[in-house]
């Protein structure tokens, strides 16, 4: 398929002058469109179904938006590449997160986009104001050290207010000055005992009725693909039994626990298959048997 795929690019991009999407024959648009979205060879069947349809009047472009959003595209035809499936499922549960005034957002530099991760990510409520709090760029990790340092970034939500100190130090924030505390794959950067003054301090700068929302890699199942920790500036991996106990012992009441990438079996019965992973990206109810631990935590009132 892939060598198709090549010949025809090749017939298109070779023709002077290039020609769009939209203009390209009806057969080789329809071919292109089901190996690109749907990544196979279209049947006879679906050849003739949007042959009528675009003869019809629809556009090409309406055509790849009726693929994209079918069933096949979304259970079928997923993300192969483990990272990049992880980082849709985040985005998926940070979309899920409740509305909130006053963020803080602890650790969330993004390494190319400005305006921070927990926006980047695709929180969808407007903010008064989203503190962001990470480490100053030299005292960082190599490996996330690709970002600019700012100070406030405007963005289409609210203005993103960039502290640079360590999550586990929040000492410089008032009691109950925060509506939302985000943790996203942070908490496993700091040992046992720091994570727990972190969740003491998240505890405390909450407003009662607070929300807190963490994810993070799950030790029973990343333990499954390697016996190392799956990055090397981690300093502990939990597992659902170990994260919930620390939260519960915190005083939160954890009103979701959720897991992201389901490993496709439950993760008692052992084996681990990356592309399987990688392919149930999402948000599902059996934290211990999924890739990430996602928890939706309240203060109480």
């Amino acid at each position: 398929m892939a060598a198709r795929r090549s010949r025809l690019l090749h017939q298109v991009v070779s023709r002077e002058p290039v020609v769009s999407f939209e203009e390209l024959p009806a057969r080789l648009a329809i071919r292109l469109a089901y190996e690109t979205v749907l990544l196979r060879d279209p049947e006879p069947e679906g050849i003739d179904h949007y042959e009528r349809h675009l003869a019809a009047g629809m556009s090409r472009s309406r055509m790849l938006e009726i693929m994209r959003g079918s069933e096949e595209a979304y259970f079928n035809a997923r993300v192969t590449d483990l990272l990049n499936s992880l980082h849709l499922s985040r985005c998926d549960f940070v979309r899920s997160l409740p509305r909130a005034r006053r963020i803080l957002d602890l650790g969330g530099t993004h390494q190319s986009n400005r305006d921070g991760a927990f926006v980047h990510l695709g929180y969808p409520y407007p903010f008064e104001r989203l503190t962001l709090v990470d480490l100053p760029i030299e005292e960082r990790h190599e490996i996330y050290r690709l970002s600019d340092e700012a100070e406030v970034v405007h963005t289409h939500l609210g203005p993103v207010e960039y502290a640079y100190h360590s999550m586990t130090d929040l000492s410089r924030y008032e009691d109950e000055s925060f509506d939302l505390v985000y943790s996203g794959q942070t908490i496993e950067h700091v040992t046992p005992e720091q994570c727990d003054e972190t969740l003491r301090e998240t505890f405390r700068v909450l407003a009662p009725g607070g929300w807190f929302a963490v994810d993070t890699p799950n030790d029973t199942v990343c333990r499954l693909q390697s016996p190392d920790f799956i990055n090397d500036d981690h300093k502990v991996e939990y597992t659902h039994e170990e994260f919930s106990a620390k939260l519960e012992k915190a005083g939160f009441e954890i009103t979701e626990a959720k897991g992201l990438n389901y490993l496709g079996h439950p993760a008692s019965e052992g084996g681990f298959d990356e592309a399987e992973v990688a392919r149930n990206n999402g948000v599902y109810g059996e934290p211990q048997d999924c890739y990430l631990l996602a928890y939706v935590c309240r203060k109480p009132r």
